[in-house]
């Protein structure tokens, strides 16, 4: 059985040793789909040749995006900014934006990372707009559940099949004005935006929760990956002729 390859961005390098890394929810749940994850370390120069030899794109979670890429300012409670990381998935995110055929998934950091890519903006710490009505994080950073409700005419709704879904979260930062062609389809309780979906892109799905930590338990939030992966069978399929066009084998993860 031949799999598409899903690049996954890394995390920006920290720690003594300098590490790129990733969490490895990431990585089970596209195997579980189908797929194979291929991390994408996040250092800018081969965007081109990555974006050649993967069928399918997730930008994930993190730390914060650095404010000056969106016109805001530094915030008490930033945390994790890595200017590496931000310019890599920045370049990353548009250049993907430009191939109708590449399928692309942004999960919390990287729903908020694609809006600003379009020109959109951030709300810098969500207390301050909403209050504290929904606990979108734990103190520690760690997730919290709460509830979203869904636009039922909207692709996430129809994917997933329901109004509303119980989905854990870990962020304090927000989406504020959107980015050229997005729309929001998704909502707390507290009208915090919670999913968002390209208008001009066949496949550019993002939502602000972790469906990662919720997939294996939740059949609905796995149909993200599950459609992901078989989106980026299409792109397989047309880079694999394209390649036997020409004579030469394209990129493939072949198990028997």
């Amino acid at each position: 059985m031949v799999r598409p390859l899903i690049g996954i961005s890394s995390y920006g390098r920290a720690g003594e040793r300098q590490v790129f890394s990733l969490p490895c929810e990431y990585v089970d749940v596209v195997r579980l789909a189908g797929g194979v994850p291929v991390v994408l370390p996040a250092v800018e120069g081969e965007i081109p040749e990555a974006l050649e030899s993967i069928h399918g794109l997730i930008l994930p979670g993190g730390g914060d995006i650095d404010p000056a890429h969106y016109g805001g300012v530094r915030h008490d409670a930033n945390y994790g900014i890595s200017p590496e990381r931000d310019g890599f998935e920045m370049q990353l995110a548009r250049a993907a934006l430009a191939r109708p055929d590449l399928p692309v998934l942004c999960i919390c950091r990287g729903m908020q990372l694609l809006n600003v890519a379009l020109g959109g903006d951030l709300v810098a710490h969500i207390p301050d707009r909403y209050g504290e009505q929904v606990m979108h994080r734990r103190p520690e950073r760690m997730p919290v559940e709460h509830e979203v409700r869904i636009d039922p005419t909207s692709r996430i709704g129809a994917l997933l099949g329901t109004e509303q879904l119980i989905v854990q979260s870990v962020h304090h930062q927000a989406v504020g004005r959107l980015g050229q062609g997005l729309r929001a389809v998704a909502w707390s309780p507290d009208d915090v935006v919670e999913a968002v979906e390209s208008t001009d892109h066949p496949f550019v799905l993002a939502v602000q929760w972790h469906p990662e930590l919720g997939a294996l338990s939740d059949a609905r939030q796995r149909r993200l990956f599950d459609e992901l992966v078989a989106r980026s069978r299409a792109r397989f399929a047309g880079s694999r002729r394209r390649a036997t066009s020409h004579g030469a084998g394209a990129p493939v993860a072949d198990v028997s």
